[in-house]
């Protein structure tokens, strides 16, 4: 340091001692690239790329569910014995697992507790379990096979879930609620009238509702038990403005051979053909214009 006022002194400048020199390796770690056999720091650096993946799968998770949300039905019914109930699509494996015999009735409690705990269970156990440095999945054959058998598992269940469910459809002949409602406000629109309200639309009257066909014949054979005292549906669709749909003749074959493999059950050997035919001409004046 400079004693005197001389401009060509070099002046030297030392350090002073009470300012403390900072140690930042444990703040930044460096750079492991140059040391073989190590490995980055788990916090932050690890930890914060696992994080941004975490947040990609979510992303993708939410975009998926918001293009093919779940579809929604009618208000619940409890007497609709034709509702087919169906989870979300991605639990549909989860469902289908509790359809077989070993996760229900007897096993019920390893269906929803004992699988889901095996899984869940593995998934945090992994880190403490494979401790392997690899990370080329096929050097590690245990992880990389166990994934695999889950992953396959999980699209197999769901593709029988949804196959086993199309199958109930088509041998109960039944429409699933959105579907339907799809139709009957695009024929709303057609018709220039404002699309239905699912649970506000008007039901029919009935027409001739002291007619014996319906006091008598259909009374005593227990037609009201499914679809309802007075024909608006229950454990079975409504029959209120059926006429409007079928004919007498179609309602003839459907009385006397039933449907949907036994979900409307045949009266051919219960009703004589003079009875079905007394229903069926009174069915086929139950219109919705008819109100």
């Amino acid at each position: 340091m400079a004693h005197k006022q001389d401009p060509n002194e070099k002046i030297v400048f030392i350090g002073d001692s009470r300012v403390r020199k900072r140690d930042y390796s444990n703040v930044v770690p460096p750079d492991y690239s140059a040391y073989p056999g190590k490995s980055e720091a788990f916090i932050p650096n690890f930890l914060l790329k696992e994080w941004m993946v975490g947040v990609v799968v979510l992303v993708g998770f939410l975009v998926l569910t918001v293009a093919h949300p779940a579809p929604l039905g009618y208000p619940a019914d409890p007497l609709n014995g034709a509702f087919i109930p169906m989870p979300d699509w991605y639990f549909l494996f989860m469902y289908q697992l509790l359809k077989y015999p070993y996760t229900s009735e007897d096993f019920i409690v390893l269906g929803t507790l004992g699988f889901p705990g095996i899984l869940f269970g593995g998934l945090l156990l992994a880190p403490f379990l494979d401790t392997g440095k690899e990370r080329r999945f096929y050097r590690r054959p245990i992880a990389s096979s166990a994934m695999l058998l889950s992953l396959v598992a999980c699209t197999y269940l769901t593709w029988v879930s949804w196959d086993h469910y199309q199958h109930e459809l088509s041998v109960n002949g039944t429409i699933p609620e959105h579907i339907e409602r799809e139709i009957k406000a695009e024929e709303a629109i057609e018709k220039g009238l404002p699309r239905p309200i699912p649970g506000k639309e008007k039901i029919a009257a009935m027409v001739d509702a002291d007619d014996p066909a319906f006091t008598e014949t259909m009374t005593a054979a227990a037609c009201i038990s499914c679809h309802g005292v007075e024909l608006e549906g229950g454990g079975a669709p409504a029959l209120r403005g059926v006429g409007d749909h079928l004919n007498k003749e179609e309602l003839v074959d459907v009385i006397t051979n039933g449907q949907g493999e036994g979900a409307m059950p045949a009266f051919k050997d219960s009703l004589s053909a003079e009875q079905i035919d007394q229903i069926a001409t009174w069915l086929s004046k139950q219109k919705a214009a008819a109100e």
